[in-house]
């Protein structure tokens, strides 16, 4: 992220940093160009950064050069087909970065490629450092010159450092990497590319996701489930092992997701496989701290967290809302999308209609800088448009997932009356953001945020709603946590609901 303040004039005020992909083709090779599967793994984790992308490639080989492309906006528009093309290897690791206004700089794309003790490494980073400003001073006055303004550039050139333990007998990444996590505890999921191999490191908290596929096989994607929709035995054979934030991106390629990166761990990907090398502890026993808005609005709901799908743990919030604030209504709607999944199990739980009442216009883009008053006023109008006939002279509520500034919602309840709902309820899938997050998520400060501003009890009135209502912190918590397996070790940053930091910001 960037080393400077955060935007906070976009419409939704939230943003995700960054997505990760790598991959490493095995001794079977694959039937199709690495670097197009890269470009496709990047373009199935466009929801987590609209600003830039980058790709790295390289053959593998003991002396073999880096291939690089990087460019400003979406996937497609970033490569062309030449880039493509010409990004030739059997491994290589790709980024996307999150949008941004007035930060966006060319050199900040990732990956980052520097020259160390033993051969060019290629870096890419999702998180935000809590101590980049201590780190960057410290780094500063050892005479290492930086040439960016992302903390994801001190990761990197700490990783260029010898470790206390020495390498004797050549490159020791493990030592390198450990000594890295000791520098600075979260937030992180890395992937590291040397030579023939990458490696793929989450923070000891686990803060950011992180996890590992198995490119299979043509012929075996098409018999990945049973009829009953089980998952059979994965195949042997593997042409490739890719890690990724998130296991979304896995399945138009025909890869399946194994298992997550567990949080501290440091796990190598070669051609022959991947392993486990270490795994750091966290301080004083610290539990994990995986970021449950991740649950709860930035992934894909076909993800997988924590052996979990995100759309299973979304309905599991919609039926929680149910049961805590139900709604004497004619219907059940979203704001689409992500409310989606909590919106239907709402009105299941409730036996009420499902409908959809707002349409939106997936082309906006953004919407924050507008020529004039008029068109400032119609930003919720020309993303959303009422499917009237749906909800005419009905009681309805409307599901979303998270309310950040409150803007949008005020102008969606005024939409909804105005094209003839009698009554506009309000229920939120997700507990009041009330505190800033400095682990990896844009989100406005903490004066800016409506659960700030206004008191709950007065909050119908500030959106003209009927009503409005939250899930619960403890009903979010046992959302998440009612899917995971007995015994399984577990914990979730609740920061910008609670204000309980597993972490302390250093730099504040």
């Amino acid at each position: 992220m960037e080393m400077s303040s955060v935007d906070t004039t976009s419409e939704s005020g939230l943003r995700e940093e960054c997505g990760l992909f790598g991959m490493v083709a095995a001794n079977s090779g694959i039937d199709i160009t690495l670097s197009h599967l890269i470009h496709l793994g990047l373009v199935g984790l466009q929801h987590r950064g609209q600003e830039s992308a980058g790709i790295v490639t390289s053959m593998g080989g003991p002396n073999d050069t880096f291939v690089t492309r990087k460019a400003m906006g979406l996937v497609n528009g970033a490569f062309s087909d030449d880039d493509i093309v010409s990004l030739k290897g059997n491994l290589g690791i790709g980024h996307v970065r999150y949008s941004t206004q007035g930060l966006s700089n060319v050199s900040n794309i990732q990956p980052f490629v520097v020259e160390s003790l033993h051969g060019l490494i290629a870096v890419a980073h999702n998180g935000e450092l809590v101590n980049a400003i201590h780190l960057k001073q410290k780094l500063l006055r050892h005479g290492v010159g930086l040439s960016t303004s992302s903390d994801s550039e001190l990761i990197t050139q700490l990783l260029t450092h010898t470790p206390d333990c020495g390498e004797p007998n050549g490159a020791n990444w493990v030592g390198r990497i450990k000594n890295m996590m000791q520098e600075t505890v979260a937030s992180y999921s890395l992937l590291i590319m040397h030579k023939d191999r990458i490696w793929a490191v989450r923070d000891s908290y686990g803060n950011r996701p992180l996890c590992i596929g198995k490119l299979l096989p043509a012929d075996a994607v098409t018999v990945m489930r049973s009829p009953s929709g089980n998952r059979l035995a994965l195949p042997d054979e593997s042409e490739a092992w890719i890690v990724a934030s998130e296991s979304c991106t896995f399945h138009a390629m025909g890869a399946e997701y194994v298992r997550d990166v567990l949080p501290g761990e440091i796990v190598e990907v070669t051609k022959n496989g991947v392993i486990s090398r270490c795994i750091v502890p966290r301080p004083e026993a610290h539990p994990p701290a995986f970021c449950i808005f991740e649950y709860v609005y930035f992934a894909r709901p076909d993800s997988r967290f924590e052996g979990q799908m995100v759309a299973s743990v979304r309905r599991r919030c919609g039926r929680q809302l149910a049961l805590e604030w139900p709604a004497d209504v004619d219907l059940v709607s979203t704001v689409p999308e992500s409310a989606t999944p909590a919106a239907m199990e709402y009105a299941a739980t409730l036996n009420i209609p499902y409908r959809e009442v707002l349409c939106k216009n997936r082309y906006v883009g953004r919407t924050f800088i507008q020529p004039s008053a008029r068109l400032r006023k119609l930003g919720v109008a020309k993303k959303f448009g009422p499917l009237v006939d749906n909800f005419y002279g009905k009681r309805l509520v409307i599901i979303d997932d998270s309310i950040v500034r409150g803007t949008t919602m005020g102008q969606l309840v005024a939409l909804l009356r105005k094209a003839g709902a009698k009554e506009v309820h309000v229920r939120v899938a997700s507990p009041p953001i009330k505190y800033p997050c400095y682990m990896g998520i844009n989100i406005p400060t903490k004066e800016e945020l409506v659960a700030n501003i206004i008191p709950l009890n007065e909050m119908a009135k500030l959106f003209g709603a009927d009503s409005v209502h939250y899930l619960s912190l403890e009903g979010l918590k046992k959302a998440v946590t009612e899917g995971l397996k007995e015994g399984q070790e577990t914990g979730h940053c609740t920061a910008c609901l609670s204000g309980d930091y597993p972490v302390k910001k250093l730099d504040w």
